[in-house]
């Protein structure tokens, strides 16, 4: 009997990759570490830390951990005189360590304050976060925020105008449910609070160029926790404007459920062309770093295919072909192997992220998915001969045996990246 033809509808496969993004372009800068945001830019990935800001020291370390760990962009609380004064030796501190990496303010209630009695850390940080919820009520608020506006034209420094539904505009608020109230059919209260978040952004931006802000130097953010509120709420606002958007589940939540929901909101928005940073707001597990939020989020792009930052290791769940934990145990050597080392090989070996390993556990997938990988390993399932043949460029090059199978195939990989990624830094 003949088999169906298979027809594959290119145009479909075309359509399911990531949209291009129709943003602004905007420059976050600190010395010559200038991080481009938006246009066609890559999408960037941003953190915050959790320290206090007046222990220069500690904060200074968990900014470097995050810079690390892959983040382009971090952010740190200023809210307090002694906050403020801490900011410069901060910088500081970094510069010594050697990590370049934009410093961002977070500022509420009494940001246009530290912003002006302050100028050294005003200068010190590459960006400021402005919430127009927290900059002041009544006749202060377009004062205050405008004081804000003014430092960071000053200071040459872009604003994100974050908006958060935790904190926003409580008198904007009530004139949009009046307003509502008076319609012939009155939308639903979460419909109107979406208004607000978006009506609250953009009203704060424009009222930022109309201070004489560059419209490149605004950024716009409207976070809320719920999954839906936020495709909802960004849906709407890149079709409203075309200033960078940063997205950021807020108050993510921990563990599985903060890393689910996380990439669920943020990948539908992220394949629609929807967003230019990202920030994954984890609550840290009793002893777990600050960093898994990086991580995550990184993972996030990568799995998109929106960026490369380490060499992806394929590796199977496991079944009953695999009692033996061999093959768990050695893919999670490989893949911290590979991220402890990527720090030093992102500068020597140039394409290094963009590998492909594959660590299985039977016949079943093991030499097919290790022929697809640039480098893999079929280790033996219950049963199976005690082999592990490792294949190289689609190619069958070895079988390994015997106690020392991850010890040498960590070795083979090493040799592989030297040999195949080396030759890009001789070349230059």
């Amino acid at each position: 009997m003949n088999a169906p033809e298979t027809v594959v509808d290119t145009d479909a496969i075309a359509a399911a990759r990531p949209a291009a993004r129709r943003s602004r372009q905007a420059r976050v800068a600190w010395g010559s570490n200038v991080v481009t945001i938006g246009g066609d830019a890559p999408v960037r990935v941003q953190s915050m830390t959790n320290t206090d800001t007046v222990d220069v020291i500690e904060t200074a370390i968990q900014v470097k951990e995050l810079a690390l760990a892959g983040s382009e962009l971090v952010r740190i609380t200023v809210n307090t005189p002694e906050a403020a004064q801490a900011v410069p030796h901060i910088r500081e501190q970094l510069d010594r360590m050697g990590i370049a990496v934009p410093l961002i303010g977070d500022f509420h209630y009494n940001g246009h304050r530290l912003l002006s009695e302050f100028p050294d850390c005003a200068a010190a940080l590459s960006k400021y976060r402005i919430n127009p919820g927290n900059v002041g009520k009544g006749d202060k608020r377009d004062r205050q925020f405008a004081m804000m506006i003014e430092a960071a034209m000053r200071h040459d420094k872009p604003v994100r105008i974050g908006v958060n539904w935790g904190s926003l505009d409580q008198e904007l608020l009530a004139a949009l449910m009046d307003e509502n109230a008076a319609r012939a059919e009155p939308w639903d209260a979460k419909q109107v609070m979406y208004q607000a978040l978006i009506a609250s952004a953009l009203q704060s931006a424009s009222y930022a160029q109309e201070l004489g802000m560059d419209a490149n130097q605004i950024l716009i953010s409207c976070k809320v926790s719920g999954v839906q509120d936020l495709v909802s709420v960004y849906r709407a606002l890149a079709a409203r404007c075309d200033y960078p958007l940063h997205l950021g589940l807020t108050e993510a939540g921990m563990g599985t459920k903060g890393t689910v929901a996380s990439t669920a909101a943020l990948a539908m928005l992220l394949q629609e062309g929807i967003g230019d940073t990202i920030r994954v707001s984890l609550t840290p597990q009793p002893g777990e770093a600050r960093t898994q939020e990086v991580v995550v989020a990184l993972e996030i792009l990568q799995s998109l295919g929106l960026r490369a930052f380490n060499p992806s290791v394929t590796a199977c769940p496991g079944c009953g072909r695999t009692t033996s934990t061999t093959f768990q145990e050695l893919a999670k050597q490989i893949d911290d192997f590979l991220r402890a080392q990527m720090p030093v090989w992102k500068a020597r070996y140039p394409g290094v992220e963009t590998m492909k390993l594959a660590v299985m556990g039977c016949i079943v997938n093991g030499p097919g998915e290790s022929k697809h990988a640039d480098i893999g390993i079929s280790l033996p399932g219950t049963g199976e001969a005690p082999a592990a043949p490792v294949f190289i460029d689609g190619e069958k090059a070895m079988t390994l045996r015997g106690e020392g199978i991850a010890r040498e195939f960590q070795t083979i990989v090493e040799n592989y990246i030297e040999r195949r990624y080396g030759s890009a830094t001789a070349s230059h």
